[in-house]
């Protein structure tokens, strides 16, 4: 970190009044030593963040910071106000200000650092040492890391022998009263399903011991060293044989910028959970990128708390279980209240309801670019990533267009493609005016489905610096009818190109033009001319090749590819194979004939099965299910008939082999009736709600009856036999000897 502050970027005597003029004056000193290139083009971007949200803290921080192409290199300027300055922290003005520039394109390692900056800023010692140091090389020094603060003297009483962990803010000038609840906490969440002893037994229910250090499920001996500890969100009690299991809670934090905010409410969850007795794991989701907390730290967690002003990456992890959703300076301000909160929900049994991975877009998705290849994945998971980026962004487009169309044809009839422009001829009280207005409405929003899909490809390969030359390329792709595999290859060769100049090394001067000049330019320029010279062509006579394939499907054929759609779109209940089944059939709606529209049909209709059969279990063996299943049961009904697959995920969570095949074998049920039945589609979603555009609509509802009711029994009769599995004899039932966890009610 020694080149990203220096005591010329130090300013103990900090002379401004305002945080406007704050930024200004620190940032000179960026502009000064060559950090800045444009100071109003700089000022500018660190406005628009503060805009987002107050950059202040409680305990007299400001934080003002960005991501800007005007910035050459990571830099931090401190400045220190004697009488403060107002940055809009609660408890009012700021007098340590710390200016944090991080270009638009910033390497992972300077990130991590200037996290790690953040976190300390939680260390009341750390920020006591800065309020009374008198050189600025002292205070570099110290924000480098080459001095250690000296402990700040404990206020506290009993047992507290260090420097005080600040749960709240961290700061020793914030004095807020609830900063000594957590102690006093009451343990009601240690049991959050207490009235379920009678339940049947959870296959899935305990999670295996990954939690970083502490036991889930029955590990044995590893905390009590007398016997088999309850799993975490199991009712206590029932073994006297060594201490509770602590709360556990898993978190996520994250901010617009992801450079400050992200790791100080991190930092401040941790403390008031250790102040708490609480277990608390967080997922720091910032511009270093982030690592996923481990299925089994998630699984074995009694609650959760997102603090977040950034959508949640892969937020559907987190479902079905107790979430206190704030913003993340609540976050750091408000860190052992959450905690009681997180609790208390524990306790009375709330529970949040499955979340869609695309958010609700669809089926299949994720947050756009939330899944972005890490730098660890393997070349095929990072290609996976990359494509179902594309598609979670092109999901709203096919969404919305593929609709109006439907509903332009559902009013108007087929002719309807051959009305005039309603620019031209509208008459207000004719139907058939409406409906051309839907369709051509819906048809523009169509068009954008492949150059966005393109773009949005290079965009989670390789950022915004992906946008142009992947638009582009699917502008191509669409004029020369090369479809959807063209925006799929025009994506791929748009991020390539891009992620090759950016490592080309340039000089200074040259770096603040190259995403919005130099970037743009060529690589635009190269994908150009490789899809309408060199594999453009190739690629449209394969998709005319395919498009023709689909439209001669008949018979056998045609019902062996509804058995693999439906297969796919079960499998893994919104997840990349569920995408490219998907993806697959609204790529057929491009440029529909007979072929595309059933298959269309045959995915929507195996992707319902899942939630919907799931939900009948519950309702028809409830007693096979715990009470968090049959009132998730409850909400897959109508998610099951609005085609939202990711309805069956907290089943499959907790008994993934019982449930996954059982839905697999429904959907292929389903899928191939569909086919079987000739069944069409225009519409690209909506489920029953679209049940006036489907071609065959009764046999079609047979289809996903028939392959409900398969599913539905399948499990029945597949947990039953598990339920029925010998348990040991009532005078045998010590810890250590079970194969299977048994609940047994008194």
């Amino acid at each position: 970190m020694s080149d990203m502050i220096t005591a010329d970027l130090v300013d103990l005597d900090l002379a401004a009044g305002t945080k406007e003029e704050a930024a200004r004056s620190l940032a000179e000193r960026l502009v000064r030593l060559g950090r800045v290139t444009d100071l109003d083009g700089f000022l500018a971007d660190v406005a628009a963040r503060e805009a987002q949200m107050p950059t202040g803290l409680d305990g007299g921080i400001g934080i003002p910071h960005c991501r800007s192409a005007h910035v050459t290199e990571p830099t931090l300027a401190f400045g220190r106000s004697g009488p403060g300055i107002d940055f809009g922290a609660p408890d009012g003005p700021a007098d340590l200000i710390f200016l944090i520039a991080a270009p638009s394109g910033a390497d992972d390692a300077h990130l991590t650092i200037l996290s790690s900056l953040a976190r300390r800023l939680m260390d009341p010692a750390f920020t006591s040492a800065l309020r009374t140091t008198t050189s600025p090389a002292g205070a570099a020094a110290l924000v480098r890391g080459d001095e250690e603060p000296q402990p700040a003297p404990s206020p506290s009483t009993g047992t507290g022998s260090t420097a005080p962990q600040a749960p709240g803010a961290g700061s020793a000038k914030s004095a807020d009263p609830a900063a000594a609840e957590p102690a006093e906490v009451p343990e009601p969440a240690e049991a959050p399903e207490p009235a379920e002893a009678p339940e049947p037994p959870e296959p899935a229910g305990s999670a295996p011991g990954t939690d970083s250090g502490t036991s889930t499920g029955t590990d044995t001996g590893t905390d009590t060293g007398t016997g088999v500890r309850q799993g975490a969100g199991e009712p206590e009690g029932d073994s006297g044989d060594g201490p509770p299991a602590p709360f556990r809670v898993v978190a996520v934090t994250s901010c617009p910028t992801g450079i400050a905010h992200t790791y100080m409410a991190a930092e401040a969850l941790e403390h008031a959970g250790r102040d708490a007795g609480v277990d608390v794991a967080v997922e720091t989701q910032g511009s270093a990128g982030f690592t996923r907390l481990a299925p089994g730290v998630i699984a074995a967690a009694d609650a959760v708390i997102l603090a977040h002003d950034v959508p949640v990456r892969e937020k559907e992890r987190f479902a079905g279980k107790p979430t206190v959703d704030v913003g993340v300076k609540a976050g750091i301000n408000r860190a052992p209240q959450l905690i009681v909160e997180a609790r208390d929900k524990a306790a009375r049994g709330e529970v949040t309801a499955p979340v869609p991975a695309d958010g609700g877009e669809g089926p299949g998705g994720g947050a756009p670019v939330d899944r972005a290849g890490e730098p660890g994945d393997g070349y095929g998971t990072r290609l996976r990533t990359w494509l179902m980026s594309g598609v979670s962004y092109m999901v709203p487009f096919v969404a919305a267009g593929g609709l109006l169309i439907a509903l332009g044809f559902a009013i108007g009839g087929y002719a309807v493609d051959k009305a005039p422009s309603v620019a031209e001829h509208f008459a207000w009280g004719q139907a058939d005016s409406w409906a051309a207005l839907m369709f051509q409405t819906g048809a523009l929003a169509f068009g954008f489905l492949i150059p966005v899909l393109a773009g949005y490809i290079a965009y989670g390969m390789a950022d915004r610096p992906g946008l142009v030359p992947g638009f582009v390329g699917g502008a191509v792709a669409l004029t020369i009818d090369a479809g959807f595999l063209g925006g799929l290859a025009a994506g791929l060769i748009a991020g390539g190109i891009v992620r090759t100049i950016q490592r080309v090394r340039v000089p200074g001067p040259l770096r603040g033009i190259m995403p919005v000049v130099v970037i743009p330019l060529v690589s635009s320029a190269i994908v150009g001319f490789l899809m309408f010279l060199v594999i453009g062509k190739p690629i449209a006579s394969l998709q005319s090749a395919l498009t023709d394939w689909l439209s001669g499907l008949s018979g056998a054929n045609a019902v062996v590819l509804g058995v693999i759609l439906g297969l796919m779109m079960c499998f893994d209940l919104g997840g990349p194979l569920n995408k490219v089944a998907y993806a697959f059939a609204i790529g057929g709606l491009a440029d529909p004939n007979e072929g595309s529209l059933k298959v269309m049909a045959a995915v929507m209709a195996a992707g319902m099965v899942p939630p919907l059969a799931m939900a009948l279990a519950t309702v028809v063996r409830g007693r096979l299910f715990t009470k968090a299943e049959r009132e998730n049961g409850k909400a897959a009904w109508v998610l099951g008939a609005s085609f939202i697959t990711e309805g069956a995920i907290p089943f499959a969570a907790a008994d993934p082999l019982r449930v996954v095949p059982s839905a697999m074998v429904g959907g292929a049920v389903t899928g191939a009736l569909s086919m079987l039945f000739e069944c069409t589609l225009r519409a690209p979603h909506g489920g029953v709600w679209v049940i006036p555009l489907i071609g065959n609509p009764l046999l079609y509802l047979v289809a996903v009856l028939a392959g409900t009711l398969v599913s539905a029994a399948l499990v029945i009769l597949l947990k039953g036999h598990a339920r029925r599995t010998p348990a040991p004899a009532p005078g045998a039932g010590e810890p250590g000897e079970t194969h299977e966890k048994v609940t047994v009610a008194a």
